[in-house]
């Protein structure tokens, strides 16, 4: 498990944003209300849970010194 900041990535970045899975799940409409992907899959759900704890994004801390 990392601790710290993550390192930004622009590849994983847009590869989110364009990914064909993701749109054919958006536009199937087979999204999963928000706070249900312990439901999907619980075991990414607890993975993620404690990733998100652990680290911190270097943006989000630029954001809130320049605010």
């Amino acid at each position: 498990m990392k601790f710290g900041m993550r390192k930004p990535s622009l590849k994983k970045r847009i590869a989110a944003r364009t990914s064909i899975k993701r749109q054919i799940v958006h536009r199937a409409g087979l999204k999963m209300p928000r706070g249900w992907g312990w439901l999907r899959s619980p075991k990414r759900y607890a993975y993620n849970q404690v990733y998100r704890r652990t680290t911190f994004d270097i943006f989000a801390l630029l954001k809130k010194l320049f605010k």
